[in-house]
């Protein structure tokens, strides 16, 4: 539900900027209340895969195996920190 509610402004948006051109994009971005930059990286999306703005956000992902990836390296991202941190201890406290 949500990702349909994200696509569906991110669609707006962009039909907003096209009906509404002759405030610039930073006009457009203001008055919608997203950045800038945003906004014109749904335009230029936009404008690649005419007029329709590919949806993905953070913990989408496209396949179960991404996701499984996805844990297992934070899952190691957070080991090597605490190993980081067993180190030091050891350094330390040896000394």
């Amino acid at each position: 539900m949500a990702k349909q509610q994200t696509q569906q402004f991110k669609e707006d948006a962009v039909r907003y900027y096209y009906d509404h051109s002759d405030l610039g994009v930073k006009g457009c971005a203001s008055n919608l209340g997203i950045g800038y930059s945003t906004l014109t990286k749904w335009l230029k999306i936009a404008r690649e895969n005419n007029g329709d703005v590919p949806t993905r956000g953070s913990g989408n992902y496209s396949s179960d195996i991404e996701k499984e990836n996805a844990r297992l390296r934070r899952e190691l991202r957070d080991a090597k920190d605490a190993l980081d941190v067993l180190k030091k201890a050891i350094n330390i406290l040896g000394k």
